[in-house]
């Protein structure tokens, strides 16, 4: 007996096609706009929450070097420098490597910096003074005369703060005297203000000679406070 199979669609199989159909034009364009609504208001407040926390992101930035600079002066036993550079806009680790002669100084790592215009550390803003205790002097920027090695360059005369950690845990100036600093990491008005944008925005970092000890403090509006 032959059986014919009948391939035919039935009545159900063609109903459940035709339940299944794609967005139509006015529901995509509904979407779409609905989506642009969102983005319009996500990004400004996206972009703002990340102005506002770009100087606590950059003064972890710079404890995390220094603290990188005094475990490399402790396991190499001699002396690093950590180095601000106002004029390339980027912070370093110096090796200051006295086995060979005459003495090279060889840069081994360096970070950027956020743009001026965004955030400033040459001086303390207006109106805000410093963590005290400790109360110690704001880094003094100058123009650089020791130098370093680049690669194949000699760096020198730029506008830096510098600290020499050296294999005793101390932390010296170039002339070998201990030095402690507050270093102010804030926000300004606008590019070139020595008013911040925000004060509750300011954040503090002091370090003391005698053991390279780093402290983070953010200021709540009237005063700093450790973290």
């Amino acid at each position: 007996m032959n059986t014919t199979i009948n391939n035919r669609n039935t009545p159900d199989d063609a109903g459940r096609r035709n339940g299944m159909k794609g967005f139509s034009l006015p529901e995509i364009i509904i979407v779409l706009i609905i989506i642009a609504i969102l983005s319009a208001i996500s990004i400004p407040y996206i972009y703002n929450y990340t102005k506002l926390y770009k100087s606590e992101d950059q003064s972890l930035k710079v404890m995390d070097l220094m603290r990188e600079t005094n475990q490399l002066a402790l396991t190499r036993r001699r002396t690093m420098r950590f180095e601000i550079d106002l004029t390339d806009n980027k912070m370093l680790i110096i090796d200051e490597d006295t086995s060979v002669s005459p003495t090279v100084h060889k840069e081994i790592k360096a970070i950027p910096l956020e743009a001026v215009r965004e955030i400033r550390m040459d001086i303390a803003p207006t109106g805000i003074s410093n963590p005290s205790p400790p109360n110690y002097s704001v880094a003094a920027f100058a123009a650089d005369t020791i130098g370093h090695k680049s690669g194949n360059i000699t760096v020198t005369g730029h506008n830096v703060w510098a600290a020499r950690f050296k294999s005793d845990g101390s932390v010296v100036k170039k002339d070998g005297s201990l030095v402690s600093a507050t270093i102010f990491v804030w926000a300004p008005l606008v590019a070139g203000s020595t008013n911040p944008r925000n004060s509750k925005e300011v954040r503090a970092i002091t370090m003391f000679g005698g053991t390279g000890a780093v402290r983070y403090w953010k200021y709540d509006g009237t005063a700093f406070k450790p973290f």
